[in-house]
């Protein structure tokens, strides 16, 4: 089994090949194949490669839907100053299928 190291959306994910990630919204459709930043690779057997900074795009993956997350509730309030503030915040995600580390 092979693991890896991808970067997407300013954040760092490790990942095997048949692994479903919720990351942040990618401008591909649905169905769509997408190639990732790979900054490691690692083997069952010991193989590390370290990337400086990347190793190129070696993981792919499958989009499977873009959707909302949940709401999530964002509230101000200042004591005896009359000062309520309520906001909702609906992040978009998309699932992916990881298909092929190489």
């Amino acid at each position: 089994m092979k693991l890896a190291v991808i970067k997407t959306g300013g954040k760092q994910y490790k990942v095997k090949e048949k692994d479903i990630i919720s990351i942040e919204k990618l401008k591909a459709g649905e169905g769509d194949m997408v190639k990732f930043e790979t900054l490691m690779t690692f083997d069952d057997s010991g193989a590390l490669e370290l990337g400086a900074p990347s190793l190129g795009e070696k993981v792919e993956g499958k989009v499977l839907s873009t959707a909302k997350t949940d709401k999530v509730s964002v509230v101000k309030f200042k004591n005896k100053t009359r000062y309520r503030r309520n906001v909702g915040h609906r992040q978009i995600k998309t699932k992916v299928q990881i298909t092929k580390v190489a």
